[in-house]
């Protein structure tokens, strides 16, 4: 059956990732490009890995994809924002309300 591009990945272990995720749905997948030459290219069109599937094929795998796409999008950001303001701030309420106690204590 002949072969169509589905889509690109820039560098090998992008590649290799859609290959594999495509291969678990039942794809025929078939890599061409910068695979496994001796310069590890990870940006630019030299680095550029074509992924082929069979011409029926292509709807469906595209499906795929696009559902990846919309799993990610909707997934909450690994970025979030660093806690220790929050502790440096509970820290001091934590302080300021024992300040009276420790004072107390120490007979001031």
């Amino acid at each position: 059956m002949p072969l169509t591009k589905l889509t690109s990945a820039y560098g090998a272990f992008q590649a290799r990732v859609l290959e594999a995720r495509l291969r678990s749905e039942g794809f025929d997948v078939q890599l061409r490009g910068a695979l496994d030459g001796p310069y590890a290219l990870t940006v630019g069109e030299l680095a550029r890995v074509d992924v082929y599937v069979p011409v029926g094929q292509v709807h469906d795998a595209s499906l795929v994809l696009l559902a990846d796409e919309a799993d990610a999008a909707l997934e909450p950001s690994r970025t979030a924002a660093p806690s220790w303001p929050l502790w440096v701030v509970l820290a001091a309420i934590v302080m300021c309300g024992l300040a009276p106690v420790v004072r107390l204590a120490l007979g001031g």
